[in-house]
């Protein structure tokens, strides 16, 4: 009976992890390039009472055995890098990526970060950055008497001045992508760092190589979907509740020997 109680507790704990990674993923339902995490269940050890394929006589082996779970756990979330929607916006520093990679961002330790997030904007200097003040890496800088901004779907960054009507090409903006995206680490502000699972970055030009195609005056959404993530909520709930009954179960069951013996 205790041991009843026990697995049923790991599975509200397992639950419990369940519905903060559910919460997260509707929490950032508009935040820009964000991309869903999914909670992975893994069954724990097993108690072998009886081992399947032992001797029962001389002759004759045991058909099956007697294996009693002890309960399950959370062992990751892994991140769901399915590109989410664009939204055109009239913003030229707004940028997506239609396809596979991440923009490059310098971050102030002089490692770089990744996102697919793509708004951008201009510092003191010109220089196109984050939110947060974090240069795109190549770094971009436009001069003060930019009139036009264009950004090719190649990364091909041209602007245009007062009193020459020809584009000026200023620089390219290079995308990475990576052989294994869902090893890399959020970092929260809508970036990602490199890590051992990840494997290293894979920089080029946005369009070769497998790299997706860069769109200006666009913007990539969320991809959770809300409809999804309210059916696991519920999901989540009933499973929260039946393993609850369970607890009861077994503590009626505890307190009925308690009382009669």
């Amino acid at each position: 009976m205790l041991q009843a109680l026990w697995v049923s507790k790991t599975e509200l704990a397992a639950q419990d992890l369940n519905l903060t990674t559910i919460s997260n993923n509707l929490a950032n339902v508009s935040t820009t390039g964000f991309k869903r995490d999914r909670a992975e269940f893994q069954d724990l050890l097993y108690q072998i009472r009886r081992q399947s394929g032992a001797q029962n006589t001389d002759t004759y082996k045991l058909p099956s055995g007697l294996q009693l779970g002890t309960g399950v756990r959370i062992v990751g979330t892994q991140k769901q890098f399915t590109e989410g929607s664009l939204q055109t916006t009239e913003q030229p520093l707004d940028m997506a990526i239609n396809g596979d990679g991440f923009f490059q961002i310098l971050m102030p330790d002089g490692n770089l970060a990744y996102t697919r997030n793509g708004e951008f904007h201009l510092d003191e200097n010109g220089q196109i950055v984050t939110a947060n003040g974090y240069p795109l890496d190549p770094a971009i800088t436009l001069p003060n008497d930019t009139q036009t901004f264009t950004v090719g779907e190649d990364g091909t960054v041209s602007v245009t001045v007062p009193g020459n009507a020809a584009a000026q090409v200023l620089g390219n903006i290079q995308t990475a992508k990576f052989i294994n995206p869902t090893g890399l680490q959020a970092m929260g502000n809508n970036l990602f760092s490199e890590t051992a699972s990840s494997g290293a970055p894979q920089t080029g030009t946005p369009g070769l190589n497998g790299l997706g195609t860069v769109l200006q005056n666009t913007l990539e959404n969320s991809n959770v979907s809300t409809v999804e993530e309210l059916v696991n909520m519920i999901t989540t709930q009933r499973a929260y509740e039946m393993n609850s009954k369970v607890i009861s179960t077994a503590d009626q069951m505890l307190s009925f020997i308690t009382q009669n013996l």
